[in-house]
């Protein structure tokens, strides 16, 4: 049989192996990845397409993603990425040998001579980059995807901005207002039972960028608070030309914040657990409620752009 012969009875025998171990790469992943459609330069050569044989070579059947150092082979060749070798439970999805840890140091040496587009390349990234400094780019690219913002419950889904918009408002039924300035109130009947809750989210279009204002209750240690805080929908160079102030008013008091929004780069848990917001312990929400028995918080709020 030719060696064309061997490769695609090779590849055909891994997307049927590797569904054994509950790894899926559907048609649409496969048809819609951005390596299919970059393209590859050898020693500087451009020209090079992406299903070449050497690109070929470089893909991981199993995730069918390019494989960086470390190369793991089977007793037989056949190639795996680090990543799918612990997933596949250290057994060839192929020729199911014991893949052990044998290096492929000849594909690692060929994988030093290319240079690749970054993998955003299809979201507007351009930049070329050698084999071996391409992945450390890509996990800082400014063109990398954003994780969906939403709070109120574990969400996977990523995308560009305007992508999570659209999902924000018709999967999570967010509201959306447009304007810099508003009014909010949150009501709770009894917040003595509230120890984690998270409110509705709500996003704010001004500026022509998207800003989303989050309100939750938690445990300071043993001291239950509520916290009020803007995430930028977007990059931390851009969130910082921007300003907010929020403020908490009642009963004759009133409480303010000023700061600077976090972008959503940083996540939710991370921008919460920094405290880098408006706090107000329970007790003094209650002050500010009125009656001290219901949670009644009005908070207003405004951002601005700072003048460079």
């Amino acid at each position: 049989m030719s060696h064309g012969g061997n490769l695609y009875q090779d590849v055909l025998e891994s997307h049927t192996a590797f569904s054994d171990y509950g790894i899926v790469t559907t048609e649409t992943e496969v048809r819609n990845s951005p390596f299919r459609k970059s393209t590859v330069v050898v020693r500087g050569k451009p020209g090079i397409a992406s299903n070449s044989a050497v690109h070929e070579l470089l893909e991981c059947p199993v995730c069918l993603n390019t494989m960086y150092p470390p190369i793991h082979q089977c007793p037989n060749g056949h190639t795996i990425c680090l990543s799918c070798k612990t997933k596949v439970q250290n057994c060839c999805p192929i020729c199911r040998q014991k893949l052990g840890n044998i290096r492929c140091i000849a594909l690692e040496k060929v994988a030093e001579l290319l240079e690749l587009p970054c993998r955003y390349q299809f979201l507007g990234c351009q930049d070329i980059f050698p084999y071996h400094s391409r992945l450390g780019h890509e996990q800082n690219c400014r063109f990398r995807p954003y994780n969906c913002p939403y709070a109120g419950a574990e969400c996977s889904v990523i995308g560009d901005i305007r992508s999570l918009v659209v999902h924000l408002k018709d999967d999570h039924n967010v509201d959306m207002h447009d304007g810099c300035t508003f009014n909010h109130r949150y009501v709770k009947s009894n917040p003595r039972e509230v120890e984690n809750a998270t409110w509705m989210l709500t996003v704010f279009n001004c500026f022509g960028h998207q800003f989303c204002l989050h309100f939750e209750a938690f445990n300071i240690g043993m001291a239950p608070v509520y916290m009020a805080f803007l995430r930028f929908m977007g990059d931390d160079h851009e969130a910082k030309k921007f300003s907010y102030s929020l403020e908490v008013c009642g009963n004759g008091r009133k409480l303010t914040w000023q700061g600077v929004p976090r972008s959503i780069r940083d996540s939710h848990k991370t921008v919460r657990d920094s405290l880098d917001g408006l706090i107000i312990q329970r007790k003094l929400a209650l002050f500010f409620s009125g009656d001290g028995q219901e949670l009644k918080l009005k908070i207003a709020g405004r951002i601005w752009k700072e003048q460079l």
